[in-house]
């Protein structure tokens, strides 16, 4: 159970993310102008990003979650590398959704075997095989040791996706927003949603953190009995 200043400062957390939420809607939606040359569907530009930043973002925390593991043998590490990794799958499957949507309004086609493009969806198979060894292994020690070393050597793709269109020729563009060409007000509205993204990405693994947690100590719990 957590104390009165734990469950205060979770609530804080959520209260954050949700004004955070509402104002990255507000921001995205009207604030921002609408581009001239794709329209409003450049609109989810505003959403594409910050998910491909917080799936980075997350598969970072499994890498060094992973690291960690196989360093200490806690159970908190693996218990956050593995809320990571279901978070961060998520996250990469709507940037593979919002990212079609928008190639088919801006290339007129729902997907092509674009270097990023392909890249993502390698790094998308990456880390469900890492939820499949984790969360079906026979022996609980034995998934997250496993899963602990997938999660390491699949961080490798992560660079890849990002340079991609630096190393490659792909129908992406350049990286626009490092190179001054978003206009002030989309860059806001871009950092704004950003944010609450990442806030809303600290909620859910903060979550999903404590019930693995939880289920673990009740199946130690259950085996302790059984002995």
């Amino acid at each position: 159970m957590k104390n009165g200043r734990g469950k205060l400062r979770d609530d804080l957390l959520v209260g954050l993310g949700f004004a955070l939420m509402l104002a990255a809607l507000y921001m995205a939606l009207v604030y921002a102008p609408t581009e001239k040359h794709t329209g409003a569907v450049q609109r989810i530009f505003y959403f594409h990003v910050p998910l491909a930043w917080v799936g980075f973002l997350a598969f970072l925390v499994v890498f060094i979650g992973s690291i960690l593991y196989l360093w200490k043998r806690s159970v908190i590490w693996d218990a956050i590398a593995w809320a990571s990794a279901e978070v961060g799958v998520v996250f990469t499957s709507l940037v593979l959704i919002t990212g079609s949507i928008w190639a088919k309004a801006a290339w007129g086609i729902w997907w092509t075997w674009d270097a990023r493009l392909t890249a993502t969806l390698v790094l998308w198979f990456v880390y469900v095989a890492y939820l499949m060894v984790r969360g079906y292994a026979r022996e609980e020690s034995q998934g997250a040791r496993f899963s602990a070393v997938l999660g390491i050597v699949g961080f490798i793709n992560v660079p890849i996706v990002a340079l991609a269109i630096n190393l490659w020729r792909t129908q992406h563009p350049t990286a626009l927003i490092f190179e001054g060409g978003l206009a002030p007000t989309m860059l806001v509205a871009l950092l704004v949603c950003v944010v609450a993204f990442t806030v809303l990405y600290i909620l859910l693994v903060r979550q999903a953190t404590s019930l693995k947690i939880l289920e673990s100590d009740i199946e130690n719990m259950k085996n302790l009995r059984l002995e």
